[in-house]
């Protein structure tokens, strides 16, 4: 599967926040298509890179989102689209994969993210990839230069 950059929310980024809701990697400027993926399923697929760890036992809810600013509100006047729910610690493990169908017909503002809540403790590493894609079937991430 072909992963397009500009469809892509965070590429191995690290998961270092205190609790609370934060803003992960980049955001997607949809413009004036507020109906994503024009008909067609899309998916958003969020994997664990690196496995999350914490001082206590942190829960982490990952959120799809857009907001009409390209600094996405994280006060909840951003409108959240979607949610994996509470995911513990222990199961954030590297390679741990959401793969979940972008809900349609909702009207999206202008700019698309990702977004974490972290509850009970902070967390004190981990990484995550996060795009949008037509096609999650088949895919699987590799660590770099491994052939």
């Amino acid at each position: 599967m072909i992963i397009d950059e500009r469809l892509e929310f965070c590429d191995a980024t690290t998961l270092t926040t205190g609790t609370g809701t934060s803003l992960q990697g980049d955001v997607i400027n949809i413009d004036s298509e507020r109906n994503i993926g024009m008909g067609q399923p899309l998916y958003l697929i969020i994997q664990m890179t690196t496995a999350v760890t914490s001082g206590g036992s942190a829960t982490v809810d990952f959120h799809l989102v857009s907001d009409s600013v390209a600094a996405i509100a994280t006060d909840g006047t951003e409108t959240k689209h979607m949610s994996t729910g509470p995911v513990a610690k222990a199961d954030l493990v590297a390679g741990k994969r959401f793969v979940m169908p972008i809900p349609m017909g909702k009207a999206y503002e202008q700019y698309v993210g990702v977004q974490i809540t972290t509850a009970t403790a902070a967390l004190t590493a981990g990484a995550m990839d996060a795009f949008l894609t037509y096609d999650p079937a088949g895919w699987t991430a590799y660590p770099d230069a491994t052939n």
